[in-house]
Order: structure tokens, then C-alpha cells, then sequence
């Protein structure tokens, strides 16, 4: 069976952050925190530069989930926001599942907290329904590498792609010659080796 080589496409994705809340992150150890928050807000900052349309959602948040990170709330101001009251499974609640049908968008970058759960049963359903659907891995968390590994492998055996928030921007980014300038800085702003990269290149457009 030949392969098909389905490029995320920056006019038919939309982004769903599922459950980074506070408490939840506190069960992340498949990450350091600070590099599992800068994954996190790399991808919002993708997101932005793009113009993805970006949805949020929480999972009883009143309760020991904790409320969403403000970072995300404050990146995303305008955007949709779906507090679940109770439902495990996003896509068990009819308002997140009306605001992705409201994008219009066939594609769905997913990432959250925790992997195997908030992550994997909202890709699961939406495969179910017929998305074609990105798990954005480096952005998604859980408790050791031996769930995140299972979860993984059930994803992707059901048709999901995994790839990395860097992955991802680049995929949407097709051509340097685009923006050299701002999505260069924008990699620079969440890879330390990059930012050395953007200044050597800076230095010798300047000569």
C-alpha cells in the first residue's frame, strides 16, 4: 500500500489544549517543569504566529484538577473556552465538540495533560469521527515513560501522528523563506542552541 504524505496545513488545522491545569501538571514526570512549560508555550506561541485556531478546556476545574495556567488563558484571550464540569473524555462534552465543528478545520493538533487520558480519548473519538489528528507529544505529559509509551503506541496504532512541537512548526512554516526573521526568532525564543543559530545568522546578513 503506497505511503501518503499528509502535511499539516496551517488553513485546515485548529489546536485543542486539553487540561493544563495546575493540578494536573503537578503529576507531569515525563518532563523537567521547566522544560515541559516551555514545550507547552512554545506550541501557543506556534499556534499564534500561524493564526491556528485554538480552543481550551479544562476537566472540573473546581476540584483538585486545579484551574488552567494562566499563561494559556492569557495567550488565548479570545479564544473558545470549555470548562467540562465533569466529563473525562472531552469529547463527551457538546460544547468542545461544537466549537471544533465550528472551525471549520479537518486537521486537529492535540496536546494535554494527562497522556494517556485527556490526551488520548478526545484522539481516539475524533479519529472515530473522522479527523485526520497530530498529537503534539512534547506538550502532552504523564506520570513515567512506561505510560507515556503505552498511550503512545495506542494513538498511533489508531491512526494518530505524534510529532514534536519544533516538528510541527516547522511543518506548518514549509519554507524559510517565508519569515526568516520571525520564525527564526520564535524557535529562538524556546531553544537555547537556536537563539546561538539566529545570532550567527544575524551577524552575517549584517556583514
Amino acid at each position: 500500500m503506497a505511503f501518503t504524505y499528509n502535511r499539516l496545513n496551517k488553513d485546515d488545522v485548529a489546536l485543542l489544549m486539553v487540561d493544563h491545569q495546575a493540578g494536573l501538571l503537578s503529576l507531569v514526570r515525563d518532563f523537567s517543569p521547566d522544560e515541559f512549560k516551555n514545550n507547552v508555550l512554545a506550541l501557543a506561541d506556534i499556534a499564534k504566529f500561524f493564526n491556528i485556531p485554538t480552543i481550551l478546556t479544562t476537566s472540573f476545574e473546581n476540584g483538585p484538577n486545579g484551574p488552567m495556567v494562566p499563561e494559556l488563558k492569557e495567550a488565548f484571550a479570545s479564544a473558545p473556552y470549555i470548562p467540562r464540569p465533569g466529563q473525562i473524555n472531552a469529547w463527551d462534552n457538546q460544547d468542545f465538540v461544537d466549537a471544533i465543528k465550528a472551525t471549520g478545520k479537518k486537521q486537529l493538533l492535540i496536546a494535554g495533560v494527562v497522556t494517556e487520558v485527556c490526551v488520548a480519548f478526545p484522539v481516539l473519538s475524533a479519529l472515530e469521527e473522522g479527523y485526520e489528528v497530530f498529537v503534539v507529544t512534547d506538550a502532552s505529559g504523564t506520570f513515567n515513560q512506561t505510560t507515556r509509551d503505552a498511550s503512545w503506541k495506542r494513538m498511533s496504532q489508531a491512526g494518530a501522528q505524534l510529532m514534536t512541537w519544533f516538528g510541527v512548526g516547522c511543518e506548518l512554516h514549509r519554507d524559510w523563506r517565508n519569515d526568516i526573521e520571525g520564525f527564526g526568532g520564535l524557535l529562538a525564543g524556546h531553544l537555547p542552541a537556536y537563539a546561538n543559530l539566529m545570532q550567527s545568522y544575524s551577524q552575517q546578513a549584517a556583514v
